[in-house]
């Protein structure tokens, strides 16, 4: 060989010791035939120690089946294939050491196979490349989950915690048509402070949100784990109640306008004893929308309000 070829052979060598690939190549029988520095750093296993073992045996907790799978694929078509993080988010279980990415406690990898042939053409062996690719897939989660917060916020109310009104009202489209389908039962629960706005004249708006935010906690602490709230006005609430017959709902009711006349808020030093009116709906074969429901159950809540509020109203009683 002349000192070309050797100068040749040195520079590949050093390459596949530097790059910041792994490099992997298997034989027939899945032992290891290349081990290159990378694979070496992150997995911790020298290449003396790696070389001619079975692949399987070093690592474990390797998914066999799945990649059996792929590398047969390989040598049988000839043919290069591929695993991306967004499907499988790594193969080899290495820590991530990289600082810019440190939340994430493993390296995302994106891994490429493909065949190796010997000097008669044949495929003899099988090459995985293995590229970090943490920084993207961190980038990519974060901007999901911001992505989802940001989705979440806009369906919530600042004040409450409950869904808007925009929200809840598709809620309510959903569960009508779901339980008109099905023809099961479901009830309509409508709320509304009483006397609010002479809170807000005495003691000022802080005072009143407060109450509506006392008032939305006792809402959420009643709640059964389907059941969906929303604040839908200023001071007035919706509940739907899935799977709930007259007798469910008006008990529900019941509960809370008892539970919000038990409560006394704490303002500024005073006490603030509050009270609801309820109006309720359970759905009936008569509505042949949702916004048929939803008035049923608003008209229930202001015969509660002209009634004398602190009660609870039932749609067509």
């Amino acid at each position: 060989m002349s000192s070309g070829s050797l100068k040749d052979v040195h520079w590949l060598i050093d390459l596949l010791q530097t790059i910041e690939v792994g490099i992997v190549v298997l034989d027939a029988d899945n032992c290891v035939r290349l081990w290159n520095g990378f694979m070496e750093n992150h997995s911790g296993i020298a290449a003396e120690q790696a070389v001619g073992q079975d692949l399987f045996a070093l690592f474990d907790d390797l998914p066999r089946a799945w990649l059996e799978r792929k590398l047969s694929a390989v040598r049988l078509l000839h043919t290069r294939s591929f695993s991306v993080w967004e499907q499988r988010p790594y193969l080899f279980r290495f820590r991530n050491r990289r600082p810019i990415t440190g939340s994430e406690p493993l390296m995302f990898q994106n891994i490429t196979f493909f065949p190796v042939t010997n000097h008669h053409v044949e495929v003899d062996s099988v090459g995985l490349l293995v590229y970090d690719v943490t920084e993207t897939a961190s980038d990519r989660r974060q901007l999901e989950r911001t992505n989802a917060q940001l989705r979440r916020l806009s369906q919530i109310d600042g004040l409450t915690g409950l869904y808007n009104r925009v929200t809840w009202e598709s809620f309510l489209s959903t569960e009508f048509e779901r339980h008109r389908r099905y023809r099961t039962e479901a009830a309509l629960v409508m709320l509304d402070i009483d006397h609010f706005k002479p809170i807000n004249d005495t003691y000022g708006h802080p005072a009143g949100d407060e109450v509506i935010r006392q008032i939305a906690s006792l809402i959420k602490f009643n709640l059964r784990q389907p059941d969906i709230a929303g604040r839908y006005g200023g001071e007035e609430f919706a509940v739907i109640l899935p799977e709930t017959d007259l007798d469910g709902a008006r008990i529900f009711a019941e509960r809370m306008r008892e539970v919000v006349e038990q409560q006394i808020i704490q303002w500024a030093d005073v006490p603030l004893q509050i009270t609801v009116s309820l109006g309720v709906a359970p759905l009936s074969e008569t509505y042949h929308r949702s916004d048929h429901w939803l008035k049923a159950a608003d008209e229930a809540l202001y015969r509660a309000k002209g009634s004398g509020r602190n009660q609870v109203v039932v749609a067509g009683e």
